[in-house]
């Protein structure tokens, strides 16, 4: 696709309820969201199970025409339903381009683990080595998603 906007952004860590059992959830979440996204025609199976958390600061994101909107989601009976959104992007790291999707819970629908909008959460094929701390380049669709000061 042409007219990537890139972003360059660090690695930072997340609330770690994607991945694995936590305090939240005694499963991954992404593990658990998984096919219900499927079943909504969104394939996950070539990502990692777990989000990349990428600061943008100072700018700032908003999705606005997500290639997928999927509204209130029944995925787990812990909390009420939740929207996401995603929207496919690329990761630069070390020289390499890595296919992903932004994966956006939408706010007013998610109770817990407040993101705040200089941080994009992004699905990404394994990435040997990137680790917290890591400069990456994020390479996103400017018709699905505005950067901001």
């Amino acid at each position: 696709m042409r007219g990537w906007q890139i972003v360059r952004g660090v690695i930072v860590e997340g609330h770690r309820v994607a991945s694995a059992p936590s305090q939240a959830y005694p499963y991954g979440a992404l593990e658990k969201q998984k096919p219900y996204f499927e079943a909504l025609g969104l394939n996950l199976e070539r990502f990692y199970l777990g989000t990349l958390n990428i600061s943008i600061a100072p700018l700032k994101f908003e999705m606005v025409r997500p290639k997928y909107t999927f509204s209130l989601v029944e995925w787990t009976d812990l909390h009420p339903p939740e929207t996401f959104s995603f929207s496919p992007c690329k990761i630069r790291f070390k020289g390499r381009e890595y296919e992903g999707m932004v994966y956006y819970p939408h706010p007013e629908t998610k109770i817990r683990h407040f993101q705040n909008p200089s941080l994009v959460e992004a699905l990404a094929e394994f990435i040997e080595g990137i680790r917290y701390g890591a400069r990456v380049e994020l390479l996103l669709d400017p018709r699905q998603v505005r950067v901001r000061k």
